[in-house]
């Protein structure tokens, strides 16, 4: 009788984890909105980086009230299902990492308020200057990578190799890259139409309780196939290693 097959596991945070995009709304808020669009929307179209996105985006706040900023963060709520697909993993002995090409002081705030701050988490980060801003520091970056700041396809590497199999969860732009070199992919919003665009497998999720079945569903079949073309990208990062 086969044993129950289990996963290393990468999962977005802004707007997968959270209900909001986080990053995205904290500069709408504290910075300006008009120049913040305009930031975002440029980065979407692929004309500045996510590098560039993050140093610009930063620039727009001056005089910052870290009172406000820090009960405006507090007032963002996860997906109520995170936490059980977290003690599921744990039951399972799924490995669980957070991939988040987002900001690490608002992530682990967030994450702290859950409870759940033992999540292994790989993010950018955000400096205070003392002055009412601001800035960000990038100590996942990839040289040879021109689009991402925190390089999720490098972290899934690290951890995962050959004999795994690799589940990625996400939601936007910034899980376009990494979703590519995991043999399962669950994607809602820009992740769904670009697997849909690109003939890419995946499975749609609302909440983790999706994720959940569809999981225990995987793991209790007999013959498990991998996804041919996330071997082959992995097989080219490992050869170029």
């Amino acid at each position: 009788m086969n044993s129950k097959k289990t996963f290393k596991i990468f999962v977005d945070f802004d707007g997968t984890i959270t209900k909001n995009d986080v990053g995205e709304i904290l500069f709408i808020r504290f910075g300006d909105k008009e120049k913040a669009d305009k930031i975002v929307r440029d980065w979407i179209d692929h004309k500045i980086n996510s590098r560039e996105s993050w140093q610009l985006l930063c620039s727009t706040v001056e005089n910052l009230d870290i009172n406000e900023f820090n009960n405006f963060i507090d007032s963002q709520e996860i997906d109520e299902s995170f936490k059980t697909f977290v003690d599921y993993c744990k039951n399972n002995n799924h490995e669980l990492r957070i991939l988040s090409d987002g900001l690490d002081y608002y992530i682990e705030r967030i994450l702290k308020k859950e409870n759940l701050s033992f999540v292994q988490r790989f993010s950018n980060k955000l400096v205070f200057d003392g002055r009412g801003g601001f800035y960000p520091e990038f100590p996942y970056t990839d040289e040879e990578c021109h689009r991402c700041a925190n390089c999720k396809r490098n972290h899934i590497i690290n951890y995962s190799d050959d004999e795994d199999y690799t589940v990625y969860i996400g939601d936007g732009y910034s899980d376009l890259c990494p979703a590519q070199y995991c043999d399962f992919i669950f994607a809602k919003g820009s992740l769904l139409r670009y697997c849909e665009i690109s003939r890419i497998t995946y499975f749609p999720f609302e909440n983790f309780d999706d994720v959940i079945n569809k999981l225990n569903e995987l793991s209790t079949k007999k013959r498990l196939k991998k996804r041919f073309q996330a071997q082959l990208k992995r097989r080219e990062v490992y050869i170029q290693g």
